[in-house]
This record gives C-alpha cells, sequence and structure tokens, in this order.
C-alpha cells in the first residue's frame, strides 16, 4: 500500500489461517482481519519502543465500523454469516470453491470488494499524495 516494497513471504503465510473465519472456524470473517493487518503493516509501530502512526487507530476503528455495514445484510461478520458454510463439511467446501453460484462468488467476492474500496477510500482520505510519511512516498 504505501511501503515500497511488497509483503514479507513470511507476512502472506502468517495471515493465510484468516480464511474460512479464522482457521476455518466460521468465526469473523478473514477480509476484515485482512484489512486491518494492511492498516497495521502501513502505519504501524515496526520497534518495540516506536509509537504507531497517530492515524492507525481512527482509521482502523473506521474500517470495523464499515464492515458491519457491509455485513449487515448477511446478519453478522462471522465467516459464517456471509459464506452460509460449515468448514469441517468437505463437501461443502468442495462445492463452495467449484460451484460458480455458491455464496463464495455472490457474498464473499462482494464483501472482499466492498471492504477493499472502503479502505483504499480510507487512505485518499487521510493521505493525500502529498501528506503520505516519508517512508512511503
Amino acid at each position: 500500500m504505501f511501503k515500497d516494497d511488497g509483503p514479507s513471504d513470511e507476512l502472506i503465510a502468517a495471515i493465510a489461517p484468516f480464511g474460512g473465519g479464522m482457521g476455518s472456524s466460521g468465526q469473523i470473517c478473514g477480509t476484515l482481519s485482512g484489512a486491518l493487518a494492511v492498516i497495521g503493516y502501513t502505519l504501524g509501530k515496526t520497534e518495540p519502543q516506536a509509537r504507531d502512526h497517530k492515524l492507525m487507530w481512527k482509521i482502523s476503528y473506521k474500517m470495523v465500523k464499515e464492515f458491519a455495514k457491509i455485513t449487515q445484510p448477511y446478519g453478522g461478520s462471522n465467516c459464517f454469516d456471509i459464506a452460509r458454510l460449515n468448514w469441517k463439511d468437505y463437501a461443502a467446501v468442495k462445492q463452495f470453491y467449484t460451484d460458480p453460484d455458491s455464496t463464495r462468488h455472490t457474498n464473499c467476492v462482494r464483501v472482499i470488494r466492498e471492504t477493499s474500496n472502503y479502505l483504499y477510500s480510507l487512505i485518499k482520505e487521510n493521505f493525500p499524495e502529498e501528506d503520505k510519511p516519508e517512508s512511503t512516498k
């Protein structure tokens, strides 16, 4: 997002269990966790004694509140609410990934798109090109 280098292989591996609602449990949607990880990756401190960017908490709060609005039509922000899937049912998971009419292609893609669009708008709103932190220009 703002950093010159993309996320490391280690970071990608670290967020891999976000899928399926945190480790295929059907709990909080990994899309929200991923959006917050992007915010933290971009604006969080990188050393224990350092400070987070002054806008990190404000942007994170707005993201969480908007995610609740995005997922409201599904009855909640848990993966189960959105995907309508029991992640422990192998046949259902296989259908989820292969059926073009599954909730993956309708509900999940919509939630991911709306969340990423909102995250982008937060970035543009809070960091016009001339106001980007020095390390991110």
